[in-house]
């Protein structure tokens, strides 16, 4: 990552934006995947990212928890430079004990779960606050039944992953990225490896905690759900973000081409 990008002073200092994308540029050879993405997002808002394959949406999410390191550009999460710090006007990068410190506070849920296979889902629940010291085990457990019980599982504590449906599973992960009290939580297309009678369970999980206030950035392709869930949707092509507002705007009246060309497609 280049170590003399200059940053802006913050705005606002007493009022941190939940996320700040600023002129993220992200490619892999020649192949540009992010092309100067400028995005903010307010503390509760609920921000669904729109486009069609390749045009940068799971990139874009990977970035801002810094799974993905940008070329150009910063992303800074609750006010704070994620995998850099500063230097005066200048950017350095975090030696990676500290930027998993930082990540910890980003919840993550991914399209295949990810979760450990040996571990029961209350285990795969408490594993994080001990592995990171916010919780003894104790406590940790105590707070993964309370979760379980919040996203509909309160009876499959002791279920290992294989006894889980793909919707169960997805539901725990969701209740493992909730354990960290993240800041934000990251959905990278949450119901695309699921069977479509087992998407409904997942979008009402994820619809209870927008409702709740949560700061959610949402991959998806389920724009019925993207209509009720969104405060914003971010439409992505080509790498930039070519169209943004409020799902009525730009679901029912898109002023962009490749955003009407998209939704003819999928709507």
């Amino acid at each position: 990552m280049s170590t003399d990008v200059q940053i802006p002073a913050d705005s606002d200092r007493s009022a941190p934006a939940a996320v700040e994308v600023h002129d993220v540029h992200k490619w892999y050879g020649a192949h540009r995947v992010l092309n100067g993405i400028d995005l903010t997002i307010r503390p509760g808002e609920v921000t669904v990212v729109l486009g069609p394959s390749g045009s940068g949406k799971s990139t874009l999410l990977r970035v801002i928890n810094h799974l993905e390191k940008p070329e150009a550009g910063h992303v800074s999460v609750g006010g704070e430079p994620i995998g850099v710090r500063r230097n005066g006007k200048r950017l350095k990068e975090l030696s990676e004990r500290v930027i998993l410190a930082q990540r910890s506070r980003i919840g993550f849920v991914f399209q295949n779960f990810n979760l450990f296979p040996h571990l029961t889902a209350l285990d795969n629940v408490a594993a994080a606050p001990v592995a990171t010291g916010r919780l003894g085990r104790g406590e940790a457990r105590e707070l993964a039944r309370n979760l379980l019980h919040r996203v509909g599982l309160g009876d499959r504590t002791g279920a290992y992953p294989r006894q889980l449906s793909g919707g169960q599973q997805q539901r725990v992960a969701i209740a493992r990225a909730l354990a960290l009290r993240p800041g934000v939580i990251l959905f990278d297309e949450p119901t695309s490896a699921l069977d479509p009678e087992l998407v409904g369970e997942v979008l009402s999980v994820i619809k209870d905690l927008a409702a709740g206030g949560t700061t959610l950035v949402i991959v998806t392709h389920e724009i019925g759900f993207a209509r009720e869930v969104a405060d914003r949707i971010v439409f992505l092509d080509g790498g930039r973000i070519v169209e943004q507002g409020p799902p009525a705007q730009v679901l029912d009246h898109p002023s962009h081409p490749r955003t009407r060309d998209f939704l003819s497609k999928v709507l």
